[in-house]
Formats: C-alpha cells, structure tokens, sequence
C-alpha cells in the first residue's frame, strides 16, 4: 500500500529516557560492598525529619517537614542511592529574611553563621568519617547569591552515576561555548554572568593520567574521551585550541596551545590516536603537581608571545581538564600549581570566570576526594570535583556533556544528547502539521519561519487557513501551534500524472514548504536542522568556506549504505538504512515485484526516479502513515543533516486500530510495526534533498545562505 497521510487523533508519548550504566555499577557495588550506607543529618533547622538513624540504607528514605511560618525548598523526601549518595536536593526552612537565601545545613554538615545578609560568612564541616566537597566556607554577595560551591559530605567509598555529572559537565560547558562563540547569544537564566568580545578565544587542556596504575584498557577509554571532547566541542563554531598532556613520574607535551595544530582538528585526532601507553619518557608514579606545571609553562610561555597585547591574552577562556585514577604519590600537592597559573592568568575575584579546572577520579578505592576537591575550581553554584566508578562511566559522561541547545541562536543541527532529554530536545526541529484536530503530516524546521514537509500532505486539504504546525513539545508548554501564512508546492508535482501509463499514483517531487505567520522562539524544545548546502550546514560539518553542494552530498551520501532515521509517530527515532551505489538496484527490485501496486510496470525508473532515497528490508524500520513529510536525517560530528523527507512506500506497517490505539494511550508504549504480509517486501522511498536544491533556492534564497552547486574550486 503506498503511504498516504491519514487523519489520526494524536496524543504524543513521552520519549523514555535512555538507561545508564549506573544500575549496573551500583549493583557491583552492593555485591562487593553490602555495608554500603548514606550519611544522616546532623542538623536541620526550623523543621523536623524522619526516621532519625545514624545512617540510612540503600533504599532508604529520609522526609523533611518544616515548622509554621518557614517554606521548604528542595526535596521533601530524598532517597539512600546505592553509591552511598542521596538523590535530590538538599532541604531548607527558610524565612525569607535574609539578603541571600538560606544556604541550609546539607546532610552530613555541620554549619557555623546564621546571618545571611551581604558580607555574612557560613562555614562547613563534615561530621566524622565523612570528606567534604565543595566549599568550606561561603560568603553572602550583593547580587543575593552564595558564593561557591554547596559542600556534600560523603564516604570515601561513594562515586558518582554518569547521569550525574552529565549535566553538571554540560551546563557548565554550555555557558562556556555560548560565551566564547561571538555568533552565539548569551540566555538570561543561565547564570554565568559572561561577557567575552567577538575576538573571544578557548584554551582547553587534557591532562591524562599515565601513570602504571592505568591499565591499558583505562588508558584508551581515557584517549577516547579526550577524543569525544575535542570532536564534540569542534562541532560548533568556536575559537578553539587545544594543548594535551600525558603524566606519570614526570609529564610530557602531546601538543601545545601554541602550536598551529592545536586548532586542526584532524591534527589534534591524530596527535591523540597516537600517543603511546606506558611512555618510558614519563616513568610510573602520579605526579599531578609536574602535570599542573606543565600547563603553566604553557601559559607563560603563550603569554610571552603576545607581549604588548595584554589585552587580547587577558580575554582567552582556559579549561583545563585532568582525567586521573588515583591520587598524588609524589611531586607534592598539586596547588602551588594552581596558584601560578591563577597568577599568570591574572585571576581575581572579577576575572574568576576566565579559569576552569575539572578534575576528573575513576576508580572508587584509590581516588582521593580531599585532593580532587582541592583541585576542583570554587564557582557560584557550580561543581567542577567528580569521581567516577570506571573509565566506561567516564566515557558515556563525555558523550552525553556538551549540549548548545540552550541558546537562542538559529545554530542549526543541535540535539541535545543527555541521557534525559525528552523526545522534543533530541529532535529539536521536529514539527506536527495538522488540519483542525486531525494529525496528518510531520515536518522540519529548516530556519526560524520555514518548514520541509511533503507535498501530498495538502493533496486533500490545500486550504491552509485550517491548519496549525506545532512547534516544541506538544504536551507541555513549550509547544505551540502556529499558523502558515504561504506554501508552497512544486509546479511539476502530481500524484495522477501518470495515471495513463498504469502509474495510479505517482510522487515526483513530493515536497512542500510551509511558512509561518511568526518566527519561532529558539529553545531547546525548537531549533532548525541542518539542511545541506547552505553555510549553516557548512560550518556545523566543518568543512572548508569553498566547500560546494557537490562536497556535501559526496560526505553524506556517497556510500553504498547509509544509516539514517526517522521520527515516528510515538515520538521514537526509528533507524533506517539508505541503500545507494551498488545497493541502488536490490532496494528498487521490490517495486517491480509489487504487481498488486504496479500491474503493468515494465521499467521501475518510471515509478523511483533519481529524486528518491531508498530504504527498507532487515531490522530496518518502515514509516507508517501520518509519518510522511518527517525528515530523514543523518548525524555527523554531532550535528543532524536533512538529506531526505518521508515520502511513500509499499508496507504501511502500522493498522489504523495499532496506531490510533498506541497515540491515545496514556502509557509509553511504543506504536507496534508489523512486518510485510508473506511473499512482500517492505521498502521506501524518501525524496533527496539534493535533487530538489534548484527549487529550495527558489525560495529560500533570501532566508538561507546556499554554497555553490559544482565542486569546490
């Protein structure tokens, strides 16, 4: 059956959130570990808890209730996990009296200061056993904000879930590339207070443990992660240049910040790839202090090659990044290093924003918090200490950290990749089209005001007055309908054009263009994708200014089989395969064998022309109705590209009765596809973007900048 848009109430169902690895971690942790048990309160003010223990089990809960006149912020009931930390936040009676809020007593403190107004000071310790994160002492601002970090109390056995410092990393990360990318705009809630001029320039330095502790096998996990770094944070458009250290008994440069390199990142792959486990030049031991000092040497010695232009060295951002399995054994503390850097980078009250340093333990048994958190940058509201329970933990938490999509910029491309990000964040572009209440078609956003659909969504109801798009989350409030205010179809485009020649149905140029009455409001919920051929797309795939369409369509398509995906009606990205070349020809034999469809069909060209993507057999997934108009897309260097819209095909996979069921339910069930009756084969087909660029420039020449069709000069 050829896939035509059917009305379908629709009720979308949440995206489920991706699981972690931090069931499994916590599960090793209880079999090795069965005495494994969450800190109690020492303190609560103007309230009372429940139950009162010297500590809590795994599973076990803690409640919180405050007394008449005071309001509970934070969690009222947290929850014992099992790497020995509570879920949740930390719970306070405040009054409200006082300039800043009440920074409350977290479990496991012990706080001396009760004044809470500007210049007041609070200390913390931790009660017995227990080693301190964070702050020791915080101070009341002007602007009613702590300063530091909340302090947590925790065991030394206690490590922290991927999901956790996923993003911690990435909101941290995120204001940093919004602030150090001119063409980005600085959200008014993200609470970093940045101001950094278009010339605005990042040093990131990797710092990676190798000393004889690290197995080999951590030792390329710790590779692989600096890698994902440098490739997650080269997908965007920003100043960047890199400098690697490697540090065991002594460190040694992989490649300096000054280096011409450090900004290529080809040459920085490479410089990674290659770097040596067990390097004799740096012998064994764990020597962060010389590590620290290396990248200080660094810095003087960039600083040096300005000279007289202090004022461009002043305005470089500098993260430094220290992946490590264990603590210090020699060389010294670590922080005399770490005043001269904040000596060299001139690092005071005013300029604390300038400098980040993370430092990174995996392993639970040989990482010293005490020494980590020493490390750690001291930001308002913010962590920069973490241990991880393995290298594995330590990569999914690098995947999952760099995230733009907060900006209100129309960067094209970003979804957002944490492990809990709703379904509207990880396709962000994602739109529905529908007539009245009916569900008909999905679609794209491709710029701020314009939607790629399919051209047969409006075969039956051309009269756009009727229809909304709905932009965001539908459920929430970040979803909006929004009205069209101009479509349009190509000329050439008709279903009966070849009704004479036994074709019933035929979908040559089955595109449409939609758009709105208003811009839509960049959010994480609503963003463009990458659409080929047009400098946004150029610079998210990093390629050359003189790069052409012909550049782009031989990146992303020019392979026999390519994975692609879809967004189905349930909300899930279904995974596709686009058979091109060779594989061409077996993706199209089907059609000529669908004699039910084509009776007197003597040449399949006539029915896929050049203008369509062909997908179908294996696990692969088919679009059911109502799916069509939905972008096929692609992901490279971390950002998504359009290369096809959802067209027809010979299995609709999904009954009416399946998939009206699936939508209104309340639950999360996925709509069930079925497979093709026996002795079919389900295929189909997706118009190429590429074949349809004279048409797209037609009209979006004034709203999109295109490259040049042919290949690069």
């Amino acid at each position: 059956m050829i896939l035509f848009p059917l009305p379908v109430n629709f009720q979308p169902v949440p995206f489920p959130k991706i699981e972690t690895m931090g069931f499994l971690h916590a599960l090793l942790l209880l079999l090795l570990c069965a005495d494994v048990r969450c800190p109690a309160p020492v303190a609560f003010e103007n309230g009372v808890y429940s139950p009162r223990l010297s500590s809590y089990p795994v599973g076990g809960n803690v409640s919180f209730e405050c007394e008449d006149g005071y309001i509970l912020r934070g969690s009222v009931v947290r929850h014992c996990r099992p790497n020995g930390m509570w879920d949740g936040e930390t719970a306070i009676c405040d009054s409200g009296a006082g300039h800043c809020p009440d920074p409350g007593i977290p479990i496991g403190t012990v706080r001396t200061g009760y004044q809470f107004n500007v210049g007041n000071r609070v200390k913390y310790r931790c009660s017995e056993k227990l080693i301190m994160i964070g702050s020791e002492e915080r101070e009341c601002q002007g602007n009613g904000v702590w300063s530091g970090t909340e302090p947590i109390c925790r065991s030394s056995y206690s490590y922290d879930f991927p999901e956790d410092v996923a993003p911690v990393l990435d909101t941290s990360f995120s204001q940093l590339l919004g602030a150090t990318n001119p063409l980005m705009q600085k959200s008014g809630d993200l609470g970093r207070r940045i101001q950094i001029k278009r010339e605005g320039h990042l040093n990131l330095y990797l710092l990676l443990d190798s000393s004889q502790s690290v197995s080999r096998e951590n030792f390329d996990d710790f590779k692989e992660s600096a890698q994902l770094m440098v490739d997650r944070i080269f997908s965007f458009d920003v100043n960047v240049s890199i400098g690697i250290v490697i540090f065991a008994k002594t460190s040694k440069v992989i490649l300096s910040v000054t280096h011409k390199d450090s900004q290529q990142q080809t040459e920085i792959a490479k410089k990674i790839e290659e770097i040596k486990y067990a390097d004799p030049d740096i012998g064994t031991g764990t020597n962060i202090y010389r590590a620290l000092m290396q990248i200080y040497e660094m810095m003087n010695n960039e600083m040096a090659v300005y000279g007289t232009r202090q004022k461009e060295w002043d305005e470089i951002r500098h993260v430094i990044i220290l992946l490590t399995d264990g603590k210090s054994n020699m060389g010294g503390s670590p922080k005399p290093a770490i005043e001269k850097i904040e000596e060299v980078l001139n690092i005071k009250a005013e300029r604390k924003d300038f400098l980040d340093i993370y430092a990174i333990g995996v392993g639970k048994l040989d990482v010293d918090w005490k020494e980590l958190n020493e490390l750690g940058s001291k930001k308002d509201g913010e962590r920069h200490a973490f241990i991880l329970p393995d290298s594995k933990a330590l990569l999914q938490v690098f995947e999952n950290m760099l995230d733009v999509s907060k900006f209100v910029d129309t960067i094209c491309g970003v979804g957002n990749m944490s492990a809990n990000a709703s379904f509207q964040e990880r396709t962000p572009w994602h739109v529905i089209i529908k007539p009245s209440s009916k569900e008909t078609c999905r679609g794209a956003l491709i710029s701020d005001q314009w939607v790629l659909t399919a051209a047969h969504c409006f075969h039956t109801h051309n009269n756009t007055r009727l229809w909304r798009v709905t932009v965001g989350d539908p459920k929430s409030k970040r979803g909006r309908e929004m009205q069209i205010d101009q479509w349009f179809v190509p000329e050439e485009y008709n279903v009966y054009a070849k009704k004479e020649q036994g074709i019933s149905e035929f979908y040559g140029s089955d595109i449409a263009l939609l758009k709105l009455t208003e811009k839509v409001k960049m959010s994480s919920h609503a963003r463009p994708i990458c659409l080929p051929c047009t400098v946004g797309a150029n610079l998210a795939l990093r390629r050359s200014p003189a790069s052409s369409c012909f550049d782009h369509e031989k990146e992303l398509l020019k392979k026999n089989k390519i994975p692609a995906h879809f967004v189905s009606l349930d909300d899930q990205i279904m995974d596709i395969v686009l058979k091109e070349e060779n594989e061409r020809t077996s993706c199209l034999q089907a059609v000529s064998q669908a004699k039910d469809l084509f009776p007197n069909l003597t040449d399949v060209k006539e029915v896929v022309t050049d203008q369509f993507l062909c997908s179908g057999t294996g696990n692969e997934a088919s679009p059911c109705k109502g799916e069509s108009g939905g972008a096929v897309f692609l992901q490279k260097r971390y950002r998504y590209f359009q290369v096809g819209v959802v067209s027809w095909g010979l299995h609709n996979p999904c009954s009416s009765k399946t998939t009206n069921s699936a939508l209104k339910s309340t639950n999360q069930n996925e709509v069930k596809r079925k497979p093709p009756p026996v002795g079919s084969q389900a295929r189909d087909f997706h118009i190429n973007v590429f074949r349809l660029q004279p048409w797209l420039r037609q009209h979006l020449k004034n709203v999109l900048r295109f490259l040049p069709l042919g290949p690069a000069s």
